[in-house]
């Protein structure tokens, strides 16, 4: 056998052994097929093998044989790249699927739209954003959801910005089939293709919640600031009233605190007339005062007016002011505060804001508690204005038929009633010692503890005409109600039905209030006589001196040992007989001596003195 014919019978076997080899790893049929081959090939070789001469006639065989080995060689080749490609194939298309699946249950609506905006797909998240199933809103377009909510212009821009390439991100308004208004965080990126923009792709989340959400947390930031602001006001006006020593600084520095804030434009305090009922501003401050006469004249055309409502109750009432009534365009609000203390009557506060809603965020009771606080501030400074000026405006009535306590007594009783000394006891009643002459005692306590306007009554003491009462009365007195206005009482007497008072009041004060509160409350009640004069004043040198004359000189030794050896403490540092030992006397003698002295301190102290009482 020739060297042809043994390379080709090599070949051959080669062939059957690779393609075996290649079959057994890729078990792909192909390679069984060049195996049979390559058996079919090799077989013939071997059977002609005795028959062959020379062996170039096997030269064209040994030829075949490299093709076909070549071809095993370049299938194997291409079933490598084959399986590669299958490989990459199948990652691609498990991505795909696995991006699909995570469009599919996205909680985000996703739509996919052609460059004309209709919708080719849509994942079935839009149901739970838009409302409508996937179904009907493919062969739509997205203003199938419009709210109305958005102008052309703002819908001009976002198609600008997605048709030149551009990514579009924001906040809508879109409306659910339902017709429910919801809010949509969107965003909708162009597709390029080419460079050309052919899809649009848009994800939308509904972010309802979260926005309304901000807007409750955006309102409760509003109404924390107003009331921050609001109590910055309230703190610097109680700052301001403790400070203030007259009525007009009071009402001055109260419509400054307002009218300084951002909240409110103007502030004025008023009261109103007896007569028509007009309404006249005392103290005033803000930004718009041009306007407030026509303010106050626009308040007074309603029946009843605002300032009416305000005084009859406790209660701020709130209303508005119609356009063109101030000097700005615009409807303003105003609240009318009443100003009032233990049912004294100091007047209005009105406060006007530009701001619809200043008021709507400030408690009704804060307005009302300040209206409290500020007459309080005014009868407080009128009573010391009372109590400490030297110059005063003497006030005298004539009372007749008046509905008042210790009126209805005497005519009641057909006696004489004098007022001698007014306790403030702290509750809603008043103490008032009144002396009574004509009736025995015993029927003046008969007739107090009937009557329903005297709480308790007790008999101190009998002089030799007159008796002395300890009456607990309540607030419908005349007595309470000048003390309410920071008046005190100079004198007051009522014989049967007919009766005298005479009260004072500090000049700097509002003497009209005074006069327009007991004329208002007391129909029997006339002023006869306002007469300005000087108070005597007694300087406390002066009550030394004056004690000390009418104190004997072992009713002062007996006074200055039991104060400094602590007799008057409790407990007692040393008892009356050992005060005594000291002063070398009897301890009756002592006691003899000690209230003696504070007999005649309680005379110089007691009387000749001014009936007051606090307001």
């Amino acid at each position: 056998m020739n060297g042809i014919i043994a390379l080709s019978i090599g070949l051959r076997l080669l062939g059957v052994g690779y393609s075996i080899l290649l079959l057994a790893r890729t078990r792909d049929r192909r390679f069984g097929f060049l195996t049979l081959l390559f058996s079919f090939m090799t077989l013939r070789q071997l059977l002609t093998v005795q028959t062959a001469s020379t062996g170039l006639e096997e030269l064209p065989g040994l030829v075949v044989s490299a093709l076909t080995l070549l071809t095993v060689y370049y299938l194997s080749a291409y079933i490598t790249d084959e399986d590669a490609l299958k490989t990459e194939l199948r990652t691609v298309n498990e991505r795909l699927q696995s991006f699909r699946k995570a469009i599919e249950h996205a909680g985000h609506a996703i739509f996919l739209t052609d460059s004309n905006g209709t919708i080719e797909y849509a994942n079935p998240a839009v149901e739970s954003v838009t409302g409508y199933e996937r179904d009907e809103v493919i062969g739509e377009n997205p203003r199938l959801w419009q709210s109305g909510k958005h102008g052309d212009d703002f819908y001009a821009d976002l198609w600008e910005q997605i048709t030149s390439g551009s990514v579009w991100e924001g906040e809508l308004t879109n409306r659910r089939k339902s017709g429910e208004l919801r809010w949509i965080d969107a965003t909708i990126a162009p597709i390029v293709e080419d460079g050309d923009v052919n899809r649009y792709v848009a994800i939308e989340r509904d972010i309802t919640e979260r926005k309304e959400r901000e807007i409750r947390i955006e309102d409760q930031n509003e109404r924390l600031i107003v009331l921050n602001n609001t109590n910055e006001v309230l703190r610097d006006i109680n700052r301001e009233l403790v400070a203030a020593s007259t009525r007009d600084e009071i009402e001055a520095a109260v419509c400054e605190q307002f009218a300084s804030s951002d909240l409110f434009d103007v502030a004025w305090i008023g009261s109103r007339g007896l007569v028509d009922g007009s309404v006249s501003p005392h103290s005033w401050a803000g930004s718009d005062l041009t306007s407030l006469e026509t303010h106050i004249e626009a308040m007074c055309t309603a029946d009843p007016t605002p300032v009416e409502q305000a005084l009859e109750g406790p209660d701020p009432v709130f209303t508005d002011v119609e356009d063109g009534q101030l000097q700005t365009a615009g409807k303003k609000r105003c609240v009318v505060v009443p100003l009032a203390y233990r049912d004294a009557e100091y007047g209005v506060l009105g406060v006007v804001t530009n701001n619809p809603n200043a008021f709507d965020l400030i408690e009704r009771e804060v307005f009302a508690e300040l209206g409290q606080t500020i007459a309080d501030a005014i009868s407080a400074v009128e009573s010391k204005q009372t109590l400490i000026s030297n110059s005063v405006t003497e006030l005298e009535f004539q009372l007749a038929g008046i509905d008042e306590p210790l009126a209805k007594m005497a005519a009641q009783l057909d006696c004489t009633v004098t007022l001698e000394h007014v306790v403030d006891d702290g509750d809603e009643n008043q103490i008032q010692y009144v002396t009574v002459t004509g009736p025995e005692p015993e029927v003046v306590v008969e007739y107090a503890t009937d009557a329903d306007f005297i709480g308790t009554v007790q008999h101190v003491y009998t002089y030799e005409d007159r008796a002395l009462f300890r009456l607990s009365v309540d607030d419908r007195s005349v007595v309470t109600t000048l003390a309410q206005y920071g008046a005190s009482i100079e004198s007051l007497s009522i014989t049967g039905t007919t009766g005298r008072l005479v009260a004072q009041v500090a000049s700097s004060n509002d003497i009209r209030s005074v006069v327009n509160a007991l004329r208002t409350t007391y129909d029997g009640l006339t002023l006869i006589a306002q007469r300005e004069r000087e108070r005597d004043v007694q300087t406390e040198a002066a009550f030394r001196k004056q004690l000390t004359t009418a104190l004997t000189e072992r009713q002062r030794e007996a006074a200055r040992t039991a104060y400094f050896s602590g007799f008057f403490d409790w407990p007692r540092e040393h008892s009356g007989e050992e005060v005594a030992s000291m002063m070398d006397i009897s301890q009756t003698t002592f006691t003899q001596h000690l209230r003696a002295a504070e007999k005649k301190l309680f005379e110089t102290l007691f009387d000749e003195t001014l009936t007051t009482f606090p307001g």
